[in-house]
């Protein structure tokens, strides 16, 4: 694992180049929360080093940081001198924020390998903090010999200068990235807040725009320059900035609360007002990048390098969180996402991802708490509402979902295209509480609503709907055109192409059901439903020892209780006797006792 980090940079480029604006919290009351919910798990090390060792490697195995770092701190402390053990336990407490350990591996790291870039960059990361800019300038220098293109590098050593407030150095050292055309945007973002931060505002201003015409979808260079502008009496500027973002980005949280801010006539910070602050962009920018090339790790360790120099940035800890939910480490994103402060503008839609966090967690009744504390505090919030909808959805209680789902659309005066969902979400619980009638309402407004820009959403609405009359035996023709429709849109998706086999069995074509059926199976080989209804075509063509397998498939798959009630019987007696059961007889002498008066 630890070979990975031998250069801080390793392959990150600019194109996934994601940025943000910083805040300042006291971050423990994270931890404090995160406690009180009982989501940090504690364990207990192993009497031996080669139990830790084996709990270690299964830990890492398991991208489980929490795991890994607490045996490793064990062996880090039973056995400093074995480097393997120090280098794997470094990068394991960097990924689990503990920096004491993290810093202290590190030191033992340079000591015994003097040539290891990501122990120097951490210990730079400190003296950063610190505010030892010569002293963080040493150990970049160590750790990225030889490589004047070392992005990383090179970014803090310009910081570094700042913090010496050496304008011409720090400004000279940025300009070692030139030539570099993935670099420039680093370049040039770098280079205008270090001028900024140093009070040369021309030199601000023109850094700050290149990097703005580079790329006007970025948000920590809209922020930056809008902040800039501001401050330099432009204020029509800002606005042109946050709105062509907002054309590319809708109703971001930070644009709508900086925009308010600047129309408002309201004073703005500064783009970045310390040398902390301007070393986490860079380190951000990376660890973002890193997350969006699905580099787990080395975003991780970028975005707690970040933290550790600003420890309230709080686009980093929502991409930190976003990182954590990829790899279903739900108890750290919602870590990540209590640290955000009450003043961020983010800390509303925080809030709806803690929300979904505990429901993945298997904590439904908790999910559902959370969402309904923020609605006694927002009671019109329609974000909120939606997420509690979803989330009693996912627990199917579908009749309460719908209307919760309800309340939502009630508050909205004329749906749109971004609403469709909505409908659709509506339509589905509708139609599983069986208010079929409802249900097709919605499902048809979702139809109008879904624009051409959302294929897959398109296909989903074709799907459910086309689906629904199908199994009902209604507009079989309709439905066909839609099912065909969907696939169109969406080639692979197994459940529509269980669909369109369910639609030709319905008009009894059952060798074109069978070729989509088993199409859709390959897709989907675990679905009950799909598996069920193979084996109901498997037996209309003749082969009834398939169907009988298929139809075991479809139990062992965990169906429906009600669906499960119908695949014994069709295993039973067959699905013909299971369609058409032999009706009881009338006469006289077989026909069946009339309950008793009690019964």
């Amino acid at each position: 694992m630890f070979s990975r980090f031998r250069h801080p940079i390793a392959g990150l480029l600019a194109g996934a180049f994601a940025l943000s604006c910083a805040v300042l919290i006291d971050g423990a009351q994270a931890r404090d929360a995160a406690a009180e919910r009982d989501l940090r798990p504690s364990f207990v090390p192993a009497l031996t080093v080669s139990g830790n060792f084996l709990a270690a490697y299964v830990a890492n195995a398991s991208n489980d940081t929490v795991a890994a770092a607490a045996f490793y701190r064990r062996l880090f402390e039973s056995d400093p001198e074995n480097l393997g053990i120090v280098e794997n336990a470094f990068i394991a407490f960097l990924a689990d924020g503990d920096m004491e350990f993290a810093f202290r591996a590190a030191e033992r790291i340079v000591n015994v390998s003097p040539d290891n870039g990501l122990a120097h960059l951490a210990l730079a990361v400190r003296d950063l903090r610190g505010g030892r800019f010569s002293a963080a300038r040493a150990r970049l220098e160590e750790g990225g010999r030889g490589a004047a293109a070392d992005l990383t590098a090179t970014l803090l050593r310009a910081w570094s200068f700042a913090g010496a407030q050496s304008a011409d150095e720090a400004l000279a050292t940025v300009e070692r990235l030139a030539g570099e055309a993935s670099f420039d945007i680093f370049r040039e973002f770098h280079g205008g807040l270090i001028a900024s931060f140093l009070g040369k505002q021309d030199e601000a201003e023109t850094r700050l725009k290149a990097a703005l015409e580079r790329q006007p979808g970025a948000l920590s260079i809209v922020d930056a320059y809008a902040l800039h502008a501001v401050r330099a009496g432009r204020p029509e500027d800002a606005i042109a900035a946050y709105e062509a973002f907002s054309e590319i980005f809708p109703r971001h949280p930070v644009v709508v609360s900086n925009l308010a801010s600047v129309r408002a006539g309201e004073r703005l910070p500064r783009p970045v007002s310390s040398v902390a602050e301007g070393a986490s962009e860079v380190l951000y920018g990376l660890g973002a990048a890193g997350a969006s090339d699905s580099d787990n790790l080395v975003a991780i360790i970028y975005l707690r390098l970040a933290l550790h120099l600003a420890p309230a940035h709080d686009m980093a800890l929502v991409t930190l969180a976003d990182v954590f939910e990829r790899m279903e480490r739900y108890a750290e994103a919602i870590e990540a996402l209590e640290r955000i402060p009450e003043s961020s503008p983010l800390r509303a839609s925080s809030e709806i991802q803690i929300g979904h966090a505990l429901e993945r967690l298997g904590r439904g009744e908790e999910a559902t708490a959370h969402f309904e504390a923020l609605l006694e505090r927002s009671p019109e919030d329609v974000d909120t509402i939606i997420a509690l909808a979803n989330v009693l959805r996912t627990r199917q209680k579908f009749p309460e979902a719908a209307e919760v789902y309800t309340r939502a659309i009630d508050l909205i005066e004329e749906p749109d295209a971004g609403h469709w969902t909505l409908f659709f979400f509506r339509g589905a619980s509708f139609e599983r509480s069986k208010q079929w009638e409802l249900a097709e309402v919605d499902l048809k407004r979702a139809l109008e609503l879904v624009p051409p820009t959302s294929p897959i959403g398109e296909a989903q609405v074709l799907n459910y709907l086309g689906y629904s009359w199908v199994d009902q035996g209604v507009n079989i023709d309709e439905a066909f055109k839609m099912l065909q429709r969907a696939i169109e849109l969406s080639p692979r998706d197994g459940m529509i192409i269980d669909s369109l086999g369910w639609a030709y069995y319905r008009l009894g074509r059952y060798e074109d059901a069978v070729r989509e059926l088993e199409r859709a199976v390959e897709l989907l080989p675990a679905d009950p439903v799909i598996n069920d209804h193979l084996g109901d075509a498997y037996w209309k063509v003749g082969r009834k020892l398939e169907a009988r397998f298929q139809w075991r498939r479809a139990l062992g798959n965990d169906p429906e209780p009600e669906e499960r009630e119908k695949i014994e019987r069709k295993l039973e007696v067959g699905l013909d006797e299971a369609e058409n059961p032999t009706s009881n007889p009338t006469s006289a002498e077989g026909a069946a006792p009339a309950p008793s008066d009690g019964g």
